[in-house]
């Protein structure tokens, strides 16, 4: 049976657009995998961790078959195929992927928690979240993510870049997140 779940992108290392363009290209490849929307891109500032550039920050809501530990296996082996190191916690990345909610599943192992432990009070995770899915409830807040976006009040995960994004396709290699002007809606494809 196919679920909805969303996986939250960031990279603050290199050219950041790129990162997060082959990150959603990879993530299409993997078997039993489709990636549906993609979010804006956003301009964030680092949250904890030493001194060190912006991030940019994305969501993308993928239907699988897969369990969450399988999912959450393949999206470590596409960070270390691209070369993230584990090395400081919260420090700079080349590309860091997260599952933010994983239908209404609710589960902690010592290698896994969904939904994510620090969702509820990262701006630059929810604001992307809620762009693609302000209905999606969070199984325990028991709340949307507009509504828990609305939560966090004043404050801002920073400017969206001035290029919207586009669907994820499966085979596209052009490395680009997509160009033009930011319009009203969730990006929509299939990755296969």
């Amino acid at each position: 049976m196919n679920e909805t779940a969303y996986i939250g992108l960031g990279s603050n290392i290199g050219d950041r657009e790129r990162h997060l363009a082959e990150a959603v290209r990879r993530i299409g490849a993997v078997g039993g995998v489709r990636v549906r929307r993609t979010s804006s891109l956003y301009d964030t500032e680092p949250v904890g961790g030493p001194p060190q550039p912006p991030f940019l920050n994305a969501a993308v809501e993928v239907e699988t078959a897969m369990r969450p530990e399988r999912l959450l296996a393949a999206l470590r082996s596409i960070e270390e195929a691209m070369g993230r190191v584990r090395g400081e916690r919260d420090g700079p990345r080349v590309i860091d992927l997260d599952i933010l909610l994983f239908g209404d599943r609710v589960a902690g192992s010592e290698s896994l928690t969904v939904p994510h432990p620090r969702l509820l009070e990262r701006r630059f995770a929810l604001e992307p979240l809620a762009e693609i899915a302000p209905g999606a409830v969070h199984p325990v807040a028991k709340r949307t993510a507009a509504e828990l976006l609305e939560m966090l009040g004043a404050g801002r995960a920073g400017a969206v870049v001035r290029r919207r994004a586009r669907a994820a396709r499966h085979g596209d290699t052009d490395g680009e997140w997509g160009a033009g002007p930011a319009s009203c809606g969730p990006k929509e494809g299939n990755a296969r």
